[in-house]
């Protein structure tokens, strides 16, 4: 992708609220991590049909503010990151206006056909001197900064790293939808979450067998798996959920408030 230009402007509170309080464990692993020169993707292009609620997900109002502004000012305050790519639609990005004067590491993407596509966009705009490139759903707005840092820090490590918790329901496989076939072993399964971490030259390599095999993937370092390089697990937490029904909403309102 061409080279952009990045220039790291100081945090504000100017616009949508304080800058995120880290906590003491999200500092230790801040200053553990060792990570800088992230280029974050957001990916708000959603059209979240099963919300029923008359526009996208991510822009409902989660506890005074709408669901898709409580990753931007996470990722606006962690320590590392050089920019922010959200990839929206055009007709949505007039209330970033304060946020853009304000700081000069965000900039858009248009959304695309299928997530892969969205997030090729996305990694048009992130800066050629990127270290990591983290893409992120809007849809999960519970992320916690020393998530963040654990994952930066495995992708670092490993080339590619995903949060991840170990699966708790018994997974069965069907493969007609109506009778039972098997019964996965629910010690090797893992419900995979983002921040998804990946080095910019693994992702693009990556793109460049999916476009060359016609391939699709369901997420981001499925890309890596296709090279075939390994993918770190880094362990998250169980409230790191995403936004998808109606009923998700309360539950993130009650995490919400038992972080204050």
């Amino acid at each position: 992708p061409p080279a952009t230009t990045s220039f790291l402007l100081p945090r504000s509170s100017a616009a949508f609220g304080q800058r995120p309080r880290s906590g003491v464990a999200a500092l230790r692993a801040a200053a553990s991590s060792g990570v800088d020169g992230v280029g974050v993707i957001l990916l708000a292009g959603g059209v979240g049909s099963r919300m029923k609620a008359g526009k996208p997900k991510q822009f409902l109002e989660l506890e005074g503010k709408p669901m898709l502004m409580h990753s931007v000012e996470l990722f606006r305050g962690l320590e590392g990151v050089d920019s922010i790519t959200i990839v929206i639609a055009e007709e949505y990005r007039d209330m970033f206006d304060a946020i853009v004067k304000d700081d000069d590491r965000i900039r858009f993407a248009d959304p695309g056909k299928e997530r892969q596509d969205s997030v090729f966009n996305g990694l048009q705009q992130v800066p050629k001197s990127a270290s990591l490139v983290a893409v992120h759903d809007a849809a999960r707005p519970l992320v916690t900064p020393e998530e963040v840092y654990n994952v930066f820090k495995d992708a670092k490590e490993h080339g590619a790293a995903v949060l991840a918790v170990p699966m708790k329901a018994t997974v069965k496989e069907s493969d007609d939808g109506s009778f039972v076939l098997r019964t996965i072993e629910r010690s090797r399964l893992w419900e995979i979450h983002t921040p998804q971490v990946i080095r910019p030259d693994l992702l693009i390599k990556g793109f460049e067998k999916v476009a060359a095999e016609g391939l699709e993937v369901t997420d981001d370092v499925s890309i890596i798996e296709q090279l075939p390089s390994p993918v770190k697990i880094t362990v998250g937490e169980y409230t790191n959920i995403k936004v998808t029904t109606p009923e998700d909403m309360p539950m993130a309102v009650s995490i919400l408030k038992a972080r204050k």
